[in-house]
């Protein structure tokens, strides 16, 4: 049977883990994709086991039919009538169907866990009015060994049947007996020992629960006389009951647990008994008379006195126990992603403070390493600038963003030191200008104009010799191969040489004016376009600081000349 709402959990349970894999937990590319595909192999294989019906399952299944179970809006009592049953149901009927209960016959101990798995599955609503019916009839066993072995086979079938239950059900026992021979009767006489009480009492219709002695006395002399003989009889059955049923039941023994009926009932009703059964064989031991066998066609009286008595627990349908299992995989779900959420802010409070502590140990002598650790810095501040505006990433979320605690330590950092000017030189030097080539390659992909993920390397180490030596005009030129269209390759290189001029521009804080962009296309060839070697130096972008003393005027400043710094640049090139 394919059950809906198991097939909907697991898809939810498969989708929640994926979400967690792929958005919160802190896993490299390789990791999660090793773990998506496990969990979607587990998901599949066991949607494939919920869709599919295994064969062993049809099989049991068949010999049960749906006429035979209860409905779905039955608010009665299901009581799996186990043991001496048979004579509690017509020839051929596997049920039978009262205003308070629906009796199922079970026929032999292995049938009992079919039964119970099959009504766990087309019936879970239903599965807390379970209850076991161990009828015992004494008069229909001749060996004391056989009727023990049964009782253990019993036993043992029930402790079978607790994974589809959550536990044992409630087991009770009722015991038919024939009544006195000197006490003839038109209807049965019923007592009952319930757990929750103390004693025997006595039940018949229009009377409620009778201590034994009001029970005897509650009729004439000329019928005390058989209901005295009627309590020393059950006086006997008892002894009997306690000695065969419930030593075996009340004691654990290996891997059987301790069964404690939660009612027992006895009835005295006429019964076709065999010859030296179990229970001829009790009364000839204690008073070394044998009673009569009695004939009775009427089928055994179903025990409804008791139904009130047995336990009652509360229904738990197919609809709560998903919305309990969804609940419970969502709260695990957002214990996993809170436990991820927490690494992550601990990994971004981490890496800043690292930044910030490196930072700081730095004296500014010489400067270049504390201004790399201040564009560091910087990005950092970039990053926490647009996660404050935009909102930060969900991964960061669930257990309370950290990095707004960051945002002061940074901004303060970043306006506590300034890369120092250069000395003014006592007089211009003109040198000519040196020039730096970078790969163009390096910095963007093919074809493209915007700077790849990864050359703020390069850049920051030229911009740093670029800061080192003001007063200067920069001078950005992009070259391409003659591979494709002249127009396109001068287009190309010059949108290539506008975007490191804006990247130095914005990060090195440096006027537009201190700029001169040119795009040559393929018209200035450094080698052979001949060789795949030869065109990758040409696609290239270069840099030159042209001397100039009036070229970049910075407010408040005076002119000053520019020199050249074979040392920093070669540091650039590099």
């Amino acid at each position: 049977m394919r059950d809906v709402y198991r097939i909907l959990l697991t898809i939810l349970t498969g989708l929640l883990a994926l979400w967690l894999i792929l958005e919160f937990w802190p896993l490299s590319v390789s990791s999660r994709v090793v773990l998506c595909l496990l969990v979607i192999l587990v998901c599949g294989i066991v949607l494939y086991r919920q869709w599919v019906v295994p064969p062993r399952q049809q099989d049991i299944a068949c010999n049960i039919t749906d006429e035979s179970l209860p409905p779905e809006d039955f608010q009665g009592r299901i009581i799996l009538a186990c043991g001496d049953s048979a004579g509690l149901f017509e020839s051929g009927a596997q049920y039978r169907e009262t205003r308070q209960g629906w009796y199922l016959w079970v026929k032999d101990a292995e049938q009992l866990t079919v039964w119970i798995k099959h009504l766990s599955l087309v019936r879970p609503a239903r599965v807390s009015q379970i209850s076991v019916l161990l009828a015992i009839v004494p008069e229909h066993h001749h060996s004391a060994d056989d009727f023990t072995q049964r009782l253990r086979s019993w036993q043992r079938a029930l402790v079978q049947c607790r994974p589809w239950l959550g536990g044992l059900p409630p087991v009770w026992t009722v015991t038919w007996i024939s009544p006195p021979g000197a006490c003839p009767q038109e209807t049965p006489v019923w007592f009952s020992a319930v757990s929750q009480c103390t004693g025997i009492f006595g039940h018949q219709p229009g009377e409620g629960y009778l201590s034994l002695a009001d029970w005897i006395g509650q009729h004439p002399a000329s019928g005390r006389i058989s209901r005295l003989s009627q309590a020393l009889w059950l006086n006997s059955l008892l002894c009997w009951q306690e000695k065969n049923v419930g030593s075996l039941l009340d004691e654990q023994q290996g891997d059987f647990p301790a069964l404690r009926p939660c009612v027992q009932g006895f009835c005295m009703v006429s019964i076709n008994g065999l010859h030296d059964n179990l229970w001829q064989q009790h009364l000839a031991s204690i008073t070394a008379l044998s009673p009569d066998n009695r004939r009775s066609v009427a089928s055994l009286p179903l025990p409804e006195r008791l139904l009130p008595a047995l336990p009652r627990r509360r229904d738990v349908s197919r609809q709560m126990v998903f919305w309990r299992d969804v609940g419970l995989s969502g709260g695990i779900f957002l214990i996993l992603a809170m436990l991820a959420s927490f690494t992550h802010n601990q990994n971004l409070i981490r890496k800043v403070g690292d930044h910030l502590a490196l930072y700081h140990s730095l004296t500014g002598e010489p400067p270049e390493p504390k201004f790399q650790a201040q564009q560091r810095l910087l990005l950092d501040s970039n990053q926490l600038d647009v996660w404050q505006h935009q909102g930060e990433p969900l991964r960061y979320r669930m257990a309370l963003y950290q990095g707004l605690r960051l945002v002061a330590p940074v901004e303060a950092a970043l306006h506590d030191w300034a890369m120092p000017a250069p000395p003014i030189p006592p007089a211009p030097v003109i040198q000519s200008p040196k020039t730096v080539q970078l790969d163009s390659m390096s910095l963007f992909e093919p074809g493209k104009s915007v700077l790849k993920p990864g050359s703020d390397k390069v850049l920051i180490n030229l911009l740093l010799g670029i800061k080192g030596r003001p007063r200067g005009l920069i001078v950005i030129s992009g070259h391409a191969d003659n591979t494709g269209n002249n127009a396109l390759n001068q287009k190309l290189s010059l949108a290539r040489a506008e975007a490191v001029r804006d990247w130095i521009r914005e990060t090195g804080d440096i006027p537009d004016s201190c700029f001169a962009v040119q795009g040559f296309g393929d018209s200035s060839p450094v080698a052979s376009n001949d060789t795949p070697e030869g065109r990758a130096r040409n696609r290239r972008v270069e840099i030159r600081l042209v001397p100039q003393a009036d070229a970049c005027q910075v407010p408040d400043t005076t002119s000053a000349s520019f020199q050249d710094d074979d040392v920093n640049f070669n540091q650039m090139e590099k």
